[in-house]
């Protein structure tokens, strides 16, 4: 049973090894000589609006932990720091645009619709 449960639990959708591989076997088709420059911008600009989707997604995890009942203490490890200031101060920023997680999914929502 902890098996099923462990294997339902949501999970990112590409993590940092995902990322370093395509980089590392991305990086060998640079060095071949097998991408153009004006596909490495295009890349770029990919991997930007990528970046951006990610920071939105963590923001969104960071909102749903809290009202899942997490406290700022257990959160703070995840910010690469031992005091709960980091994740209070992105919480203190992030209600001044949304109250709610689903609040921000639908800012979301919006701006990728461009509304």
């Amino acid at each position: 049973m902890d098996d099923e449960l462990r294997e339902s639990r949501p999970r990112a959708p590409i993590t940092a090894a995902d990322v370093l591989a395509w980089l590392e076997d991305t990086a060998a088709a640079v060095r071949a000589g097998e991408v153009e420059a004006d596909e490495l911008i295009e890349l770029l600009g990919e991997l930007r609006q990528a970046s951006t989707a990610c920071a939105n997604a963590s923001d969104w995890a960071l909102l749903a932990a809290r009202e899942a009942g997490a406290s700022l203490r257990q959160i703070a490890p995840v910010f690469g720091k031992g005091y709960v200031r980091a994740p209070a101060a992105r919480l203190e920023k992030l209600h001044r645009e949304v109250l709610s997680a689903d609040q921000f999914l639908e800012l979301m929502r919006r701006r990728l619709r461009g509304v």
